[in-house]
């Protein structure tokens, strides 16, 4: 079957053409890599720590999403088309109705990034100069892995030291003193169960005997808790 024939009497007829080998390859493939680093990424190391499934969806879909969507906005004539629409990609993480946590939200550009380069990073060939230019698998491949390895790297406690904190309302405005720092301390250890590192202050009730305290302490299993970051009762719950 000739495809060059009927690729040129569609395209003369609908201003489409039916099948590309090349292109399609091309797509094929960089969607399979972009589909497993994705999946990866996402179910390997953020998942383990958040159990949040929500997320790990959320992620998986929008930067395949977003994939898909730059890889057919790419060729001639489209940068511009191709810049507004990132714009648009980039803002519609501020059109939200839930906090997203900082976590979440450095995965989610992670992802967008990871899936933006996949989808423009290809070859073109050049018939009349006979030579390609643009990226090869190799170079794909290598991003691809430079990307798992940020994400175990600063995902891996042994490696980078990380500190968990919660906010809590304490309820003795006692022991806020700077003298009494050890008393409180001992006293926000026995009530909480958790080795705290150090203790920061913030605001103080003097009518309702209470005071907003953020504790820092050192919890491998603890890392990633979003729901530490609340300094108050969600409206939903």
């Amino acid at each position: 079957m000739d495809f060059t024939q009927i690729n040129y009497t569609l395209g003369q007829t609908f201003g489409v053409t039916l099948f590309d080998p090349q292109q399609f390859t091309s797509l094929v493939i960089r969607f399979v890599i972009n589909l497993i680093v994705v999946i990866l990424i996402a179910r390997k190391f953020y998942y383990p720590r958040s159990m949040r499934r929500d997320y790990m969806f959320i992620f998986i879909l929008m930067a395949m999403s977003i994939f898909l969507l730059v890889s057919l906005m790419d060729g001639g004539g489209m940068q511009l088309g191709a810049a507004m629409g990132l714009f648009a990609i980039f803002g519609i993480m501020r059109f939200r109705t839930e906090a997203v946590p900082i976590r979440e939200m450095t995965y989610l550009f992670m992802l967008i990034a990871l899936s933006v380069i996949n989808a423009l990073a290809h070859g073109d060939y050049h018939p009349k100069a006979d030579y390609w230019d643009g990226v090869g698998i190799v170079t794909i491949l290598f991003v691809n892995i430079a990307f798992v390895c940020m994400a175990w790297l600063f995902e891996n406690s042994k490696v980078l030291e990380q500190e968990c904190s919660k906010i809590i309302k304490y309820d003795n405005v006692n022991l806020v003193s700077p003298e009494k720092r050890e008393e409180l301390k001992a006293d926000l250890e026995k009530r909480t169960g958790l080795n705290i590192t150090r203790i920061e202050v913030g605001m103080i009730d003097f009518l309702k005997d209470s005071v907003l305290i953020r504790i820092f302490y050192e919890d491998p299993s603890d890392i990633g808790n979003s729901i530490a970051r609340y300094g108050r009762m969600p409206k939903e719950m």
